[in-house]
């Protein structure tokens, strides 16, 4: 494979060993840095590490140190640090399966791809992939990589398997701080049968190609605009439409003008493929007045 593996090693399902490898299954998307620049001389700006009532200091007089109390530090040496860090041992066992709708969506950090290591293994690999595919469950063990213990989840995707690290509970907050001051009380039968008939008609496959980040464009525009001023300004007023700042909003109101405009765009389409329109019914004539 062109990539390089993250890691290598085995995954243990009881008595059985299943080498394999791990890929980053993510990359980093295209974003805009800047630099701090000295304006009067157009340099960068560089930072030095300062200690105040000393000035800079040399790096190799930098130690990390741990706050225990406001002020006072214990102070540690790199090799003691790495004296704590965890072995990989270069097995992932699998020691728990659960329903993929069991963990919270808010657990899952990062994703990898996990692929046999050889052909010896592809029997195997294939193996769990399809049991974990048909008792629909999801794998859960713990892995050390690179200093650090992660709990794992496994499932199948595609032909291979997916690895996503997961949180730890203390890593995640408690959502009933937020939500507890939601009403719990049931919305309006015919509101929310609007809203569910929006939905509908929004309703697709997911493509995340239909998706982009339009901020990261605009930025790279100004810069391109910026350049072909020569350093004038390019800042454009744009016009809000003629929109209020009030947020209140009949939605009642909103939700049957959206369903309108979808009735109007569906009768357009057939007025376009030749549907025949419905005849206005005739007028009666006006009774004559008796003498």
């Amino acid at each position: 494979m062109p990539a390089r593996a993250y890691w290598q090693g085995q995954i243990r399902l009881a008595l059985v060993s299943i080498p394999v490898e791990i890929y980053a299954a993510t990359k980093s998307g295209a974003s805009v840095a800047f630099k701090q620049i000295h304006e009067p001389t157009g340099q960068p700006i560089h930072y030095e590490k300062i200690v105040t009532g000393v000035g800079p200091v040399d790096t190799d007089e930098i130690m990390k140190g741990y706050e225990v109390s406001k002020g006072e530090f214990v102070l540690l040496e790199q090799d003691e640090i790495d004296a704590v860090k965890l072995e990989s041992k270069k097995t992932l066992e699998l020691t728990q399966f659960v329903d993929a709708s069991e963990i919270d969506v808010l657990y899952y950090e990062k994703p990898y791809f996990v692929v046999p290591a050889d052909d010896l293994a592809e029997e195997a690999f294939i193996v769990l992939r399809e049991a974990l595919r048909r008792t629909k469950k999801v794998g859960l063990g713990q892995l050390a990589m690179r200093g650090r213990e992660y709990v794992v989840s496994l499932k199948p995707c595609g032909r291979g398997l997916v690895l996503e690290t997961l949180r730890y509970a203390d890593e995640v907050n408690k959502a009933q701080s937020y939500f507890r001051e939601i009403p719990e009380g049931k919305p309006d039968a015919e509101l929310l049968d609007l809203a569910e008939a929006l939905i509908d008609k929004k309703t697709s496959a997911f493509d995340p190609q239909e998706f982009h980040d339009r901020y990261v464009d605009a930025l790279k525009d100004l810069v391109e605009r910026k350049r072909k001023a020569k350093g004038a300004k390019v800042i454009e007023e744009k016009d809000d439409g003629g929109k209020t700042s009030s947020n209140v909003v009949d939605l009642m109101a909103a939700l049957k003008k959206s369903m309108e405009k979808s009735g109007a765009a569906k009768a357009e389409t057939k007025a376009e493929t030749g549907a025949p329109a419905k005849k206005a019914p005739a007028k009666k004539a006006p009774a004559k007045k008796r003498a």
